[in-house]
């Protein structure tokens, strides 16, 4: 029996899971930090040995704290089964509360360490707080990591007071998104590919912290899972598949930005990489077994002790792996890369967008230059993997599902991935007007597609259901769907403000320059895009379920002042008089581009003209949902009248009857 299993299911796990993680990450941690020179004192503006070994030593403790808080989070919020007779959600809560606030502790320390890193002053030298304070808030690669230490500690105080099931669900969220900051900071945020080396370095973030939080969480909670010990398990090695290929696709990309290729793994930070490969690959065996050995015994027999010991074995050798893989990576944030970071140059759109200045512009590159944006073409891949295999689980199960909404849903996506790797995606980064093909590419022809393909009604069907009062993906998206939220943001009216006044509002703010500059702007720029216009195609014309939808007229009426709306605010770019972003546009000093404010007229003139085609689209699938409701109609008192031999009409003759032998008609008033 593993060391970190005491007794029956009543009694409380020791601490010795968290305790040996912490150990063997700590130690690895070191060595690979001596290994890879990230200890060494520095000739000039050294901050002294509390510094350089406090730092990795922090974070490692950190790091733990962190995994062990979402992973308690996602055991609690939506995968152990509840009884009246357990509290192994309570129990979940309490042990993310602690490990949160551990988590927001470190990371403040961390981030006074951090600062003396940054400044190359030991701590609490002259003037060190004042300044540090200052600075934190200042620097990306400071301001980072406080951020998540704030949303941590925010989530342990929360975690404190409330540990219910709906609660940890939206603290897992927070978590997760407490983890995305720290891709900001560290060798990311200086790589020569910027945007690659931090989507990919959050996705390994968010799919390690899940991946190993997930499995300390279970080793911790093991002897009170009892009976759903099994459904706990087989749920968790789902969510662990996800991560492992979600960890090993990032790992690889951005460990292939810092080496710069095969000659790199040479180096002693290519020999640190090589060992966290080596070691991924470990647990992606010991991962295996579990779900294939460890689950079947568990479902046979769930309070058999040879399948819990099995599991425990299994379970406590894939921590120690962990650990080593923690150190290991701990130790990689603070060594240096082979390749070196970006340092000042003197090409603007570099300097700007972390992108070069691409070639003069031509038409014919619209369909000849290509840029991967990892982001968001996994985002699509994925979405359309996950749509394909519900079809065809559907289909499995002998239902059927419409081709051409698979076809368009396909489509979308493509569409999308067009838009964001294609010279649309390119030249929109340093060109208003190729920006404005790729927002009016992204905010109204990609959601019409994905809108009439109707994926959350696919979803409802192919989703498993869940009868222990848990939440799976069918019951979040059933609680999303019919939510107040929803519900308010269903209304055409809200739909159409959100679409364009947060349109105006962002052009006309310093939204739109912090867009162009940033990756965080950047990102959220075309999630932003998406959504509004998902959701007001979605309350126009779309066939899942939600809100109860307007009136055919009413909905097209609402898109005609919306049309209108979005013209005037093209009209309002051609014929303006003063640059949007000015600060960016004027300094790029493209050739190509002789007059930017000629180039943000020809964007109002985009804005204008592109849209008119969709809005057509549009009119004609709600005015077609219009002749079908009145069609409907129709059959509905025929089928009537056939059953009561014209009742209604009979009774209506018979009333004018009525009023004419008085000596009134409906025409006639007195």
């Amino acid at each position: 029996m593993s060391s970190g299993y005491i007794g029956d299911n009543r009694r409380r796990m020791s601490p010795s899971w968290i305790v040996l993680i912490g150990v063997v990450a700590l130690v690895v941690c070191a060595l690979a930090a001596w290994y890879g020179r990230a200890t060494q004192a520095l000739e000039i503006g050294d901050p002294g040995a509390l510094v350089r070994w406090g730092l990795p030593l922090t974070r490692v403790v950190h790091d733990i704290a962190a995994a062990l808080t979402v992973g308690s989070l996602l055991i609690g919020g939506l995968l152990v089964p509840e009884a009246a007779s357990t509290r192994r959600r309570e129990r979940a809560g309490t042990i993310a509360a602690y490990s949160a606030l551990t988590w927001g502790l470190a990371g403040v320390l961390g981030a006074i360490l951090g600062y003396a890193d940054v400044a190359g002053s030991p701590v609490g030298s002259a003037g060190f707080w004042s300044s540090a304070w200052t600075s934190t808030w200042d620097l990306d690669q400071l301001r980072a990591p406080a951020i998540t230490a704030l949303l941590a500690l925010l989530v342990g105080l929360v975690a404190v007071v409330d540990r219910s099931r709906n609660t940890q669900v939206w603290l897992l969220a927070t978590s997760v998104l407490a983890v995305l900051p720290l891709a900001l900071a560290g060798h990311a945020a200086g790589s020569s590919d910027h945007d690659a080396a931090v989507n990919s370095l959050a996705g390994h973030l968010v799919g390690i912290t899940l991946w190993v939080g997930g499995l300390l969480s279970l080793l911790v909670m093991w002897p009170r899972l009892g009976k759903g010990a099994a459904t706990t398990v087989q749920r968790y090695s789902t969510v662990a598949l996800w991560c492992y290929v979600l960890v090993a696709l990032s790992g690889v990309l951005n460990a292939w930005i810092r080496i710069g290729g095969f000659g790199g793994l040479t180096t002693r930070y290519g020999v640190l990489v090589l060992l966290k490969v080596a070691a991924v690959v470990v647990l992606g065996v010991f991962g295996y077994l579990q779900r294939d050995k460890v689950v079947d015994l568990l479902r046979a027999d769930p309070s058999a002790q040879p399948p819990k010991a099995l599991f425990a074995r299994l379970a406590g050798v894939e921590v120690l792996v962990m650990g080593v893989a923690v150190g290991l990576g701990v130790a990689l944030t603070r060594s240096i890369p082979p390749v070196s970071e970006v340092t000042r140059s003197t090409d603007p759109a570099l300097e700007r967008t972390g992108y070069p200045t691409p070639p003069d512009f031509e038409p014919s590159a619209f369909w000849t230059m290509w840029r991967t944006e990892w982001l968001f073409t996994s985002v699509a891949v994925v979405a359309v993997g996950v749509y394909v295999a519900w079809v065809l689980r559907l289909r499995r199960r002998g239902d059927q599902w419409p081709v051409r909404r698979l076809v368009l849903w396909v489509l979308g996506w493509a569409i999308f991935v067009y838009a964001v790797d294609s010279a649309v995606g390119i030249y929109g980064r340093v060109m208003f007007s190729v920006h404005m093909v790729e927002h009016m590419l992204i905010a109204m022809v990609v959601p019409l597609f994905l809108v009439l393909a109707a994926p959350v009604t696919l979803a409802l069907r192919a989703l498993p259901v869940r009868k222990d009062a848990t939440l799976g993906p069918r019951e979040l998206l059933l609680a999303i769907v019919h939510s107040r939220f929803l519900n308010v943001l269903g209304n055409p009216v809200v739909a159409a403000v959100l679409f364009f006044v947060s349109l105006v509002v962002f052009y006309y703010s310093p939204l739109f320059g912090k867009a162009l500059e940033t990756h965080t702007g950047h990102v959220l720029m075309v999630v932003h895009f998406m959504l509004t216009g998902y959701l007001f195609a979605w309350v126009l014309v779309g066939v899942d379920p939600g809100p109860r939808k307007w009136p055919a007229p009413l909905r097209l009426l609402v898109l005609l002042i919306t049309v209108a709306a979005h013209a005037f605010f093209g009209v309002a770019l051609m014929t303006g008089t003063g640059l949007l972003a000015p600060d960016f546009f004027t300094a790029l000093q493209l050739p190509w581009v002789a007059d930017p404010l000629e180039d943000q007229r020809a964007a109002g003139g985009v804005a204008w003209g592109t849209g008119e085609l969709p809005t057509l689209i549009l009119a004609m699938l709600v005015t077609a949902d219009w002749l079908r409701q009145d069609s409907a109609e129709g059959r509905r008192q025929a089928r009537q009248a056939d059953r009561d031999d014209d009742a209604e009409l009979k009774a209506y003759n018979e009333y004018l009857a009525s009023r004419s032998g008085s000596g009134r008609t409906p025409e006639h008033k007195e």
